[in-house]
């Protein structure tokens, strides 16, 4: 117990809990990017997708507890370590020469990834639990259902991307999440010591997080930028006018 304890109070404990949370919460981003592209394939395989998740509520939820974990842990080990730095040196630099030393992405990493975690809550109060009052839309996204009777997961992204503050605030994030995971990637291949030549490349290290994160930043906002540019239309309408005709059919089966 003592040994963990030294661990989790010392600089290189905080950066192990930094390292595996962010491997972590990279591979979540990789499965849930690759669940959200079923979209493009149309609302069956998406749908069923969601059925999936839907019905395996004992690997769900745990795993929501898990990721939820992960990112306070993140965020608890970069506050810790960023105040140790501080505490180390709180001389700054004469002239402050720092910001041009450091990228953009390190310079905004804690405003960064506050701003991604308050992203993640609303996204899954959003999708996830269906809270009606954060969607825009009026309609209570938990009991949307596709003709077989499945979670319409499809109509959810279709209605929840039409909306474009939405798909404003979900690019910016995901914009900052990718400048966040390129920054977090290169100083992971720094810490174990992975800046070498390869081919004829330097740092190729380095290039491997900034592609990787733009890729990432791409294959996420193209679903925004599709909808918002009429995709899946004809769907989200056919089922918006179901909706109201369902809607007027309780009302008078009421009176």
């Amino acid at each position: 117990m003592n040994f963990f304890m030294k661990i989790w109070h010392s600089s290189l404990g905080k950066k192990y809990i930094m390292g595996i949370s962010g491997f972590v919460l990279v591979f979540f981003i990789v499965t849930h990017l690759m669940g959200n592209l079923q979209i493009f394939v149309g609302p069956y395989w998406i749908n069923t997708y969601g059925l999936f998740l839907h019905e395996r509520h004992e690997i769900l939820w745990p795993a929501r507890i898990v990721l939820l974990t992960m990112v306070v842990l993140h965020i608890w080990s970069a506050f810790k370590l960023r105040a140790e730095n501080q505490a180390a040196r709180p001389v700054s630099y004469a002239g402050n020469p720092a910001p041009f030393a450091a990228s953009y992405a390190s310079r905004t990493l804690m405003m960064s990834g506050i701003i991604i975690a308050a992203f993640a809550v609303f996204h899954l109060l959003h999708y996830a639990l269906g809270v009606r009052a954060v969607n825009l839309t009026g309609i209570n996204f938990s009991t949307l259902q596709d003709s077989q009777g499945r979670p319409d997961l499809y109509l959810m992204l279709l209605l929840g991307f039409s909306r474009w503050p939405i798909s404003v605030f979900y690019i910016i994030a995901i914009g900052l999440l990718c400048l966040h995971l390129s920054h977090g990637m290169r100083a992971m291949f720094q810490s174990v010591g992975w800046k070498w030549t390869f081919g004829g490349v330097s740092h190729l290290p380095d290039k491997i997080a900034r592609w990787f994160a733009l890729i990432i930043f791409i294959l996420y906002v193209s679903i925004p930028v599709a909808v918002m540019c009429g995709y899946g239309k004809a769907y989200k309408e056919r089922a918006l006018q179901h909706l109201t005709a369902n809607a007027i059919s309780g009302k008078e089966s009421a009176r």
